[in-house]
């Protein structure tokens, strides 16, 4: 009996623990449908054709638009009009700068934010998916870095989570940061010292690429953008020269200063000018001359060397007897560093969705462009990239203002096809390359990963909350400080005159 009691209660047991795995395979079947029709919703939506279409026309607009740093008016309101058309609210003039822009819909936890650019570059002027050089209008700007294509897919990501969102019942709020200027490194940090990033759980990011990926870690270069100004006395250049003191003279000996200075500097920096006034005409001593400088370094160094630069203004004035009549800091930027959690996943999704089916005419384009540039002639690129993870060694590079996002908020960046390999960034070829089908193509593949990972954030709280606290424990050893001196301001009238040339001319330019 004893016997018989044991036995019944070991399968009493066994049948409320098969019973208690049932319902917990259950539940992880319902919870797997669930996610699984929330990330559908996003990939079916952004598969279809008309998205396809929808948004790579706005990409190609703006790429004709091709405007400037913060004179990103058309880019801009076009990106506005269509997130407000989609319900979301937005506010403009944030920090200071009228072309940026937050676009949210949802309420409360979690925020999930997504970055987008819509800047060009001078004198970048090219014809789209030409493989030779063969400007719209000679000298004016071109979207030499994507752009066009980064702003799209930002949006297009967010309509796509709001669709989601709605229609699965998700709890949170989803935004986009439109952010202008970022070739001149800009808006960010006048974004975050205006608090907008601060009740943000995760930002994704995006940048154009010829490939897909993604990485984590420290990389770029952190960056100081200065403009000196000297003021000195005119006079006559041959009458009587020693009347004057030459504003021209102090900017020349800086920059002889500073390219002396180079010797002794880490090796980590970059430095780099261009003169921006120096005189009317060679026969009046000029009495005014400015200097624009982008001074590069690690975040360790970068305040250091700035310093030692200032230092070779100031003896300059000295040398030539003209006052240093201003340091005006543009902007200053970190280093980006990329956080692991959301490489991870963004990694994750990225096998998901995979590189774009490209056409024979597509590669027939690359391969046109490829020749031209004298690189290995292989059409656009079938297969991912794996995970980049820290090589340990930062030496040169390009910068970011997104590197203020990612010591505010933990962000990873996403680079997305489109571009060809082999192309020139910053070059006509870049132009040419990131107009079109191809473009859509990738700007569509970037917005199925991004999306996927807003959806992964909002629905998986575990894995958000993992995210934020590697955040936290590595804020402890790398704490932000802002680099803008007290009183900077966006500098809002730079590419206003430059813009201004090109703009009606650019209008008329049949394309």
């Amino acid at each position: 009996m004893k016997s018989f009691s044991s036995s019944l209660s070991i399968g009493l047991v066994f049948i409320l623990i098969s019973c208690n795995l049932l319902a917990q395979e259950s539940i992880i079947e319902v919870d797997r449908a669930r996610l699984y029709r929330e990330k559908k919703t996003v990939l079916d939506y952004l598969g279809e054709a008309e998205t396809v279409s929808k948004f790579g026309a706005i990409s190609d607009k703006i790429w004709g638009y091709a405007e400037l740093g913060l004179q990103e008016f058309k880019s801009s309101a076009l990106l506005i009009e269509t997130l407000e058309a989609e319900g979301f609210s937005v506010e403009k003039n944030v920090a200071g700068m009228p072309t940026c822009f937050i676009a949210s819909w949802g309420e409360g936890k979690p925020v999930i934010g997504v970055l987008g650019e819509y800047d060009a570059l001078p004198m970048l002027s090219q014809k789209g998916r030409v493989p030779y050089q063969d400007p719209l209008v000679k000298g004016a700007p071109g979207h030499g870095c994507g752009h066009n294509m980064m702003g799209t897919a930002g949006v297009a990501t967010v309509i796509a989570v709001k669709k989601s969102m709605e229609q699965n019942n998700i709890k949170g709020t989803i935004k986009f940061f439109g952010s202008p200027a970022e070739e001149t490194v800009i808006s960010r940090p006048y974004m975050v010292r205006a608090g907008v990033f601060d009740d943000v759980d995760a930002v994704i990011d995006n940048h154009s690429s010829s490939g897909m990926g993604t990485g984590y870690g420290i990389s770029g270069n952190a960056l100081i953008s200065v403009i000196f100004t000297f003021s000195g006395k005119t006079a006559h250049s041959a009458g009587a020269p020693w009347a004057g003191r030459s504003a021209l003279d102090a900017v020349e000996i800086m920059n002889i200063s500073t390219n002396y200075l180079r010797e002794h500097l880490h090796y980590t920096h970059r430095l780099h000018y261009v003169i921006m006034e120096g005189g009317e005409a060679p026969n009046v001593v000029p009495d005014r001359a400015s200097v624009w400088y982008y001074i590069r370094n690690t975040d360790e160094r970068i305040e250091g060397m700035y310093e030692r630069v200032v230092n070779c203004a100031k003896a300059a004035a000295l040398a030539t007897g003209t006052e240093l009549e201003e340091i005006r800091v543009l902007t200053g930027i970190h280093q980006r560093h990329s956080n692991r959690g959301m490489a991870e996943l963004i990694e994750s999704n990225i096998k998901l969705v995979g590189m774009p089916a490209w056409s024979d005419e597509e590669n027939e384009f690359a391969r046109s462009l490829q020749k031209e540039l004298g690189t290995e002639e292989k059409g656009y690129p079938e297969e991912v990239s794996e995970l980049k993870k820290p090589s340990g060694i930062q030496v040169g590079g390009g910068s970011s203002d997104v590197g203020e996002v990612t010591l505010v908020a933990p962000t990873a960046t996403l680079r997305f096809p489109g571009g060809v390999p082999g192309m020139i960034g910053h070059h006509w070829s870049a132009v040419s390359a990131y107009y079109g089908s191809a473009a859509w193509k990738g700007l569509n593949a970037g917005a199925k990963v991004m999306a996927a990972t807003a959806i992964d954030l909002f629905t998986k709280p575990k894995l958000l909350e993992e995210i934020k606290e590697e955040f936290t424990e590595y804020s402890k050893d790398h704490p932000y400080k802002s680099l803008l001196p007290e009183g900077a301001e966006p500098p809002l009238y730079l590419n206003k005159e430059l813009m201004e040339k090109y703009r009606v001319l650019m209008e008329e330019a049949e394309w």
